[in-house]
């Protein structure tokens, strides 16, 4: 089962203006066939459907406690791509006629993430191009080494894409996100190689970073290795994958310290209070009226405004 906690992963400042070409971009990193939910739900399945978990508990544990950070990492690309459209409202009034979400087509955006009940300019199980995220881009041999080999191979892949939207942008918001993920899947790659060395002998390490590009030439990543993220795995759990410290151990890839399990999840930052957009009946045409039985059924319910 899961716990939810209200809080993003990592803190990271609403943006200051609209970008959608740059919410485009990053919509990739959710829906493509290298984003999140790709690496989320290749480790959930291969976690749900993992043989002989006593025996080989150490593995299962590091397979379904990376899938659970990787339900943040979904959050946290969310937020971004909903952070970056925030204020990006339709412009006119429809009660006269007026052709409000006509810019929001070609402005970084997907028509199919106007049109229907979806939200406009919000995040979509979907790629940059609106083509629908799909299952058989999960991976789930049910062999150990070769779905371990994978899931190194899919974290690496996964940071090419990064790459390749960080080049695409040079939004503040947006490289504070990818500086973040750049990161923590550094650790994921580095864990899958340490998992595989100890199945195999095989020491992965020596193959990373893929592509060759070490983590502090990207300014976006410097602060969180100064501040020690590369080297910790956290335990997202309350009494559970503890196993995780039998593989999780040695020194970091950049000789800077030794490796750590960190038992919780991150502090994290705060939500985003994002924007109404009446044009587009979001919440609805008049929020105020919302906001007004919100607020009755809040101190019906016993709270104070």
């Amino acid at each position: 089962m899961f716990l939810r906690i209200d809080r993003l992963q990592v803190e990271m400042p609403l943006p200051k203006a609209p970008d959608p070409t740059a919410a485009a971009a990053v919509q990739e990193l959710m829906g493509g066939r290298f984003g999140e939910m790709t690496t989320l739900n290749t480790y959930m399945f291969q976690s749900f459907n993992f043989r002989q978990r006593g025996a080989l508990r150490p593995y299962y544990a590091l397979i379904a406690n990376i899938a659970t950070e990787e339900l943040g990492h979904i959050e946290l690309v969310a937020a971004a791509v909903n952070g970056l459209m925030n204020g990006a409202e339709g412009k006119g009034d429809i009660t006269q006629g007026d052709a409000a979400l006509k810019g929001f087509v070609g402005g970084g955006g997907s028509i199919k993430n106007v049109v229907g009940p979806g939200p406009v300019g919000g995040i979509m199980a979907a790629d940059s191009l609106g083509a629908p995220w799909r299952g058989d881009f999960i991976f789930n041999s049910g062999n150990l080494i070769l779905d371990l080999l994978h899931n190194f191979f899919l974290e690496n892949a996964a940071r090419t894409a990064k790459l390749r939207v960080y080049q695409l942008t040079d939004n503040p918001a947006a490289r504070r996100m990818l500086g973040y993920l750049f990161t923590r899947g550094g650790v994921h790659a580095h864990a899958y190689a340490l998992a595989l060395e100890k199945l195999t002998g095989v020491d992965m390490k020596k193959m990373l970073p893929i592509p060759n590009l070490a983590p502090e030439q990207i300014p976006e990543s410097r602060p969180y290795l100064a501040e020690g993220w590369h080297r910790r795995l956290y335990r997202f759990s309350l009494d559970d994958y503890d196993e995780i410290r039998q593989i999780w151990t040695g020194d970091s890839l950049d000789g800077s310290g030794p490796l750590e399990v960190r038992d919780g999840p991150p502090e994290g930052g705060p939500q985003y209070e994002l924007d109404a957009n009446t044009e587009a009946f979001i919440p609805d045409y008049h929020p105020q009226e919302i906001l007004e039985m919100a607020r009755k059924l809040y101190q019906k319910a016993g709270g104070t405004l």
